[in-house]
């Protein structure tokens, strides 16, 4: 399947159906009057948030979504039936915007959530509606209402507790694959991965968290360099960063800044999210040279890095267990060094 994360579409309400004109002829009925029913109402559109999707890629082959127009009235009295409703069912985590795609209609972040986009006309009253006692046989019925119409925007944002972030070929996803059952493609080439990849890292069977690994990005990315930043708002949701940095380069340290950068010209609030520091690599490093690349690093950052090797799985249950406990703050929980009832389950029968 295609992973589509953002797309235009065009929705319109359902014009409401017009009132009937009628009068009651029958044989032997004395007494006849208007007997014109109202016009049925039109249908609405409706988006719904919806579990087991993961991209919009149904809204590519189809970009238009009309509801039905109202049932026009009879006569005796007959009212139409209502249009059909238009229900687009869109992955947890979808935001809707105006054409502008700058104001927020709604944000699906809960499964079975369900916004009025569109609503429909109302339908019109037949002639029976206007009878009275001046006006006995009125001619008139009204028309059905216009239903509304626009473009709008879908985009997509992953809900991921952890979010990976680093340079091309920094490990990202042979980390994911090491630290849970995803499969990313995994290649010695920059870019490897092209679109996000999730993964469900299960620590024991009461900790369990989603962790989102995102295209590289590369110096200039917020100015559309490589991938540029479409793909960060698939981590604007999640409780903390995990900063990957390849420990066989050269300069570390303008490796972090060069992704600090980065993330602080997409989105400040993103570029505060608390950040887990991290060496991968280190397999291919001796005791001396780790040492080094750590100082290096913690002189910029500020921060002592995590030592990792994805492929070894040194140091990965660590890093996983410090991302645990950023993602039970988040969750409201209390953190396991604060909390005098939580016991740290034993890492032992558990490996990445």
């Amino acid at each position: 399947m295609k992973f589509l994360d953002q797309c235009k579409i065009f929705i319109r309400s359902g014009n409401g159906g017009g009132g009937a004109v009628s009068f009651r002829r029958e044989k032997y009925i004395e007494y006849g009057g208007p007997d014109g029913g109202d016009g049925g109402r039109g249908g609405d559109v409706w988006v719904e948030a919806v579990e087991g999707l993961n991209t919009l890629i149904d809204y590519r082959y189809q970009q238009h979504f009309k509801a039905d127009t109202g049932v026009h009235g009879m006569g005796r009295n007959r009212h139409g039936a209502a249009g059909a409703d238009v229900v687009l069912k869109v992955p947890v985590g979808t935001e809707v915007l105006e054409e502008d795609r700058e104001t927020l209609i709604a944000d699906m972040n809960e499964p079975g959530m369900r916004i009025l986009l569109a609503k429909g006309g109302n339908g019109g009253w037949g002639n029976d509606r206007f009878k009275g006692p001046i006006n006995q046989a009125p001619k008139h019925a009204n028309p059905g209402q216009e239903g509304e119409e626009k473009w709008i925007w879908l985009r997509l944002k992953l809900i991921a507790d952890v979010g990976l972030v680093g340079l091309p070929n920094a490990g990202k996803s042979t980390f994911l694959a090491a630290a849970s059952a995803a499969k990313p493609k995994i290649a010695d080439y920059p870019f490897t991965t092209l679109t996000p990849n999730l993964g469900v890292v299960d620590l024991s069977p009461n900790e369990r968290f989603v962790m989102a690994d995102i295209p590289g990005l590369i110096e200039g990315a917020s100015e559309g360099a490589g991938l540029g930043t479409r793909f960060l708002g698939h981590v604007e949701r999640s409780a903390t960063l995990i900063h990957l940095i390849d420990a066989t380069q050269e300069n570390v340290g303008e490796v972090w800044k060069t992704i600090r950068a980065e993330l602080e010209a997409y989105d400040e609030d993103l570029a505060e999210k608390t950040e887990i520091l991290a060496l991968n690599k280190v397999d291919a490093l001796d005791d001396e040279a780790r040492a080094e690349k750590a100082a290096e690093l913690e002189a910029v950052a500020g921060v002592k890095p995590m030592l990792v090797s994805g492929v070894s799985g040194e140091g990965v249950t660590e890093l996983l267990r410090a991302a645990w406990k950023k993602v039970r703050e988040r969750r409201g929980e209390v953190a396991p060094e604060n909390d005098e009832d939580y016991e740290e389950p034993s890492a032992e029968g558990w490996t990445p």
